[in-house]
């Protein structure tokens, strides 16, 4: 994998500033620094990530199309929160499984935000049957989990993120020496990097190794909801 800074700070410096000024008229005065800074690098980020992570799996989906594919829209549905802020302030790329139509199937996941960046592998709110069929994997095979979460690449680098349910879910051992992951809702592993790490040209090496990492905890997951990994 050829070394390559994709991202400089005047990609964090925009989003920054689009923070400050998070309205339509200032970022049309400013999308030029949006489409060269921002997108740009990101579609060339995702375009050249294509051969690394078909070796790790080939069932997820590296897309650098501008629209539908592995990146982000910049935009914000702000159609059912109170928050109307039309822009995110941060910028984002999902890596999915091919046989999941958005964001609730499982997937990889960059974050670039001033101060913030970090990646994950997982699902995100997955649906009600792919919600159960991990937590019945879980329940019946522990040992399983055990191994995957517990294995010292993982467990030194990724946290476990998301909602849970207060109680125990319905069905399940209360008991259960794993019921605090019964009650996971979300099933991601989150790696922090630091802040200045996209601006290094080993950036996308160091963001694929991560993702080998987790490959795993992915493939456990893919398992229970019966996916090729």
């Amino acid at each position: 994998m050829a070394k390559r800074s994709y991202f400089t700070p005047h990609t964090f410096k925009f989003l920054k500033d689009l923070k400050k000024n998070n309205d339509r008229d200032w970022f049309k005065a400013n999308k030029g620094r949006y489409e060269e800074h921002v997108k740009a690098p990101i579609l060339a980020f995702v375009e050249d990530l294509q051969p690394a992570m078909a070796k790790l799996s080939e069932h997820i989906v590296v897309s650098p199309k501008p629209v539908g594919g592995s990146m982000f829209r910049i935009y914000r549905d702000t159609r059912f929160g109170k928050d109307k802020s039309p822009y995110k302030t941060h910028a984002s790329m999902q890596f999915r499984h091919v046989a999941g139509k958005d964001v609730h199937a499982p997937g990889f996941y960059l974050h670039l935000e001033p101060g913030d960046v970090f990646m994950g592998g997982g699902m995100w709110h997955p649906d009600n049957k792919s919600l159960f069929a991990i937590r019945t994997r879980l329940a019946e095979d522990p040992k399983s989990w055990k191994k995957v979460t517990g294995a010292k690449t993982f467990a030194t680098q990724f946290d476990l993120h998301g909602e849970s349910l207060k109680r125990p879910p319905r069905g399940f051992d209360p008991e259960h020496p794993y019921v605090e992951d019964l009650k996971r809702k979300d099933f991601i592993a989150v790696s922090k990097f630091d802040p200045k790490a996209p601006l290094s040209d080993t950036f996308m090496a160091d963001f694929v190794k991560r993702c080998r990492a987790t490959a795993p905890f992915m493939r456990w997951l893919c398992e229970a909801i019966e996916l090729g990994f």
